[in-house]
């Protein structure tokens, strides 16, 4: 019973972590960043799997990421600056951003 208990356990978090991606994935495109960002490849800017593994095992990286969304800038990936966003609301940023940090390269 207790194998059974376990199994459910983990098939309800990778079925949580699948839809918390698909999450993830649709608010970049909902709130226009992949207009300038990939998941694999630059385009005007970074791909994703590059910033996450720029910022892997950095504890601050997901205050960083905010922030430079946020206020926008220029000058970590190259000269082309991001615009700032600052009508993405902080609930989809945290999803954006877990989700980002999460990818593998």
């Amino acid at each position: 019973m207790k194998y059974v208990f376990v199994m459910l356990a983990a098939a309800g978090a990778f079925v949580a972590g699948a839809a918390q991606a698909d999450a993830g994935e649709d608010l970049l495109k909902k709130n226009g960043c992949t207009a300038c960002h990939a998941i694999d490849k630059k385009i005007v800017g970074p791909g994703y799997n590059d910033v996450a593994a720029k910022y892997k095992g950095d504890a601050g990286a997901a205050a960083k990421l905010a922030a430079k969304v946020k206020a926008g800038g220029s000058g970590v990936w190259g000269a082309i600056p991001m615009p700032p966003n600052p009508a993405v609301s902080d609930a989809d940023l945290k999803a954006m951003i877990t989700y980002i940090l999460a990818l593998k390269k």
